[in-house]
């Protein structure tokens, strides 16, 4: 426990305050409303925008959610009953998963990962040990114990504004992330096919991010988000100028926006090079 308050609080002291290193940084821009670019060897913030921001984070949620999960140590072969009673925020959501259809634990945490799919993460919170109830209490445990001080949830989809968090913060759980190499794996799949069964149906599902399609990317783990409130959020373990990197933008501006912004960033601190940012986005950004 002593070594995970040492590691937490060299964290924080080198992430507050943040300092512009040469003139290129005061320069660059991105579109998202909140950003941190983590170097997990160098220990060092390679960028940052408002790291302390407090937002909705949609379906980054859903990582936190996978965690748990692993933690709870459960059989990943067990067939589990999809069940939406006690998420509220799955009322009128649509999805091609049938409630009450079966599918393994494992693999429905594959297509929560990699597809976001709301009702896999809805199951595998109504199937904890402990009860749903207790899966919730355990998430913002887990929170707590990372020394995300700046978040909380209260249903294990994304799809409540309630769900909060900050890019500092999100950087923590990456870091924490970065020794689970089954999500890791897991949410970088491009493509899988679901076999569920009671009734028996497959249904293929493609990973929502399409940078993990790019050979450009060195992708180790990924989750986008979108809500009304949180905006397109994007958080990933990759490479860029060789460096292993935790990356995260909060709130972006369109469909594609938070991706442009991965990209600008990448160029940026592997070339030099600023690439610009829209006037809708920088007007979209003003608002927030």
């Amino acid at each position: 426990m002593k070594k995970i308050i040492v590691v937490i609080l060299c964290f924080i002291s080198l992430i507050s305050p943040l300092a512009a290193k040469d003139k290129s940084s005061q320069l660059f821009e991105i579109a998202s409303t909140s950003a941190l670019v983590f170097d997990m060897q160098g220990q060092e913030v390679l960028y940052s925008e408002q790291p302390n921001k407090i937002v909705p984070i949609a379906s980054i949620t859903k990582l936190m959610t996978a965690l748990v999960i692993l933690e709870d140590n459960q059989p990943f072969d067990e067939l589990l009953t999809v069940d939406i009673d006690k998420t509220k925020e799955l009322v009128g959501v649509k999805s091609r998963v049938k409630v009450g259809s079966q599918l393994s634990r494992k693999d429905l945490l594959i297509i929560m990962l990699m597809s976001s799919e709301n009702r896999a993460a809805s199951a595998l919170a109504h199937h904890y040990s402990k009860g749903y109830d207790a899966f919730i209490t355990q998430m913002n445990r887990k929170a707590s114990e990372l020394g995300m001080i700046n978040t909380n949830f209260v249903e294990p989809t994304g799809l409540s504004e309630k769900n909060i968090s900050t890019a500092e913060d999100l950087t923590r759980l990456l870091i924490a992330l970065n020794k689970q190499p089954l999500i890791q794996q897991w949410s970088r799949i491009d493509t899988f096919e679901a076999n569920f069964q009671k009734p028996s149906y497959t249904l293929p599902f493609r990973n929502t991010n399409h940078l993990v399609f790019n050979d450009k990317w060195d992708i180790r783990l990924t989750k986008t988000g979108f809500t009304n409130a949180a905006g397109h959020c994007l958080v990933m373990l990759t490479t860029i100028n060789n460096k292993q990197v935790t990356l995260v933008v909060l709130d972006a501006f369109g469909k594609q926006t938070h991706f442009a912004d991965a990209n600008r960033i990448k160029t940026w601190l592997e070339t030099g090079e600023i690439k610009p940012v829209p006037d809708s986005a920088k007007q979209y950004k003003k608002t927030r």
